[in-house]
């Protein structure tokens, strides 16, 4: 019983040592990573690109010019199903951890441990991809990734949750040079947020993980497997009824490639508003989400 005692107290201690290392390296990696931490005021108030709009003066549509398909949304705009998919999807705890998910560190961690690679999938919250997206390069390092994890910590700080989020649907790329949440929407289905039904959002919600080998244009079968699952996850998580999994699951995906409806032909006056867009504005004329109304 003696030794049985003496064994407990010894890996008490060690654990206890473990801990208190721990906690030093990690106050360390701050106190060295902190100074060179970015401002996230900024994104308070981003800017996004948006492509250049032009519209007869009755508000129809002539012309679109930019690079991008994007069209920035509130969080309101964001329907229940829509959102709830996104979370399913990427961080089912968003609204109650801190900015890290630890239990998805630690499982991070043991896949780079058992695989012996830095590249492996998982441990990243929707906090952190914004923080990634926003100010942080692709570089696969230790200190890319705690740099991510404390500047999770200050948007945590700083912004609501909902404002996190709002951001990161708006960021985010869908494939087919879509940008954003309503980008994709209009883009894959024609439609506005609201009348996605619960298929279209989960096949959405999909995407940002392999944007271009998994969305349906490309590879619809595989698209139809990532929307199951994201609806598997939906119902785990009781954000689905079973009722609606299964409606979910026997849906049909009819996405095709729309783009924006030409509702006037002007392309000679679309082009000269161009080209006084570029000369008054410059080359951010094409991203700044300038809309110009003309007589037609």
């Amino acid at each position: 019983m003696r030794i049985f005692l003496r064994l407990l107290r010894y890996a008490l201690i060690l654990a206890a040592t473990g801990i208190l290392l721990g906690c030093a390296a990690i106050g360390v990696a701050y106190w060295l990573i902190a100074p060179r931490l970015p401002s996230v005021d900024v994104l308070r108030d981003v800017r996004l690109q948006v492509p250049l709009r032009v519209y007869s003066a009755d508000n129809k549509l002539v012309a679109t010019f930019g690079e991008t398909r994007r069209i920035p949304v509130k969080i309101d705009r964001v329907p229940k199903d829509l959102k709830n998919a996104f979370l399913a999807a990427e961080d089912a705890n968003f609204y109650s951890h801190p900015g890290v998910d630890w239990q998805g560190v630690l499982r991070a961690v043991g896949l780079m441990v058992t695989k012996r690679t830095l590249h492996v999938p998982g441990g990243s919250t929707i906090t952190q991809q914004v923080a990634r997206g926003f100010f942080l390069s692709s570089e696969v390092s230790f200190t890319r990734k705690l740099t991510e994890i404390f500047l999770s910590f200050r948007i945590e700080h700083e912004l609501s949750k909902d404002d996190i989020l709002q951001l990161y649907l708006n960021k985010i790329f869908f494939g087919n040079r879509a940008y954003g949440v309503a980008a994709a929407a209009e883009f894959y289905y024609g439609k506005t947020l609201d009348q996605l039904t619960l298929g279209e959002s989960a096949i959405l919600a999909s995407l940002p993980k392999f944007p271009s080998s998994s969305n349906p244009l490309n590879n619809r079968a595989r698209a139809m497997e990532r929307r199951n699952y994201v609806l598997q996850r939906m119902l785990e998580n009781s954000f689905i009824t079973p009722e609606q999994f299964k409606q979910g699951n026997a849906e049909p995906d009819l996405s095709y490639a729309h783009e924006p409806p030409i509702e006037v032909e002007a392309p000679y006056l679309a082009e000269m508003v161009r080209q006084d867009a570029l000369e008054r504005v410059g080359n951010d004329a094409l991203t700044d989400g300038l809309n110009s109304y003309r007589m037609c």
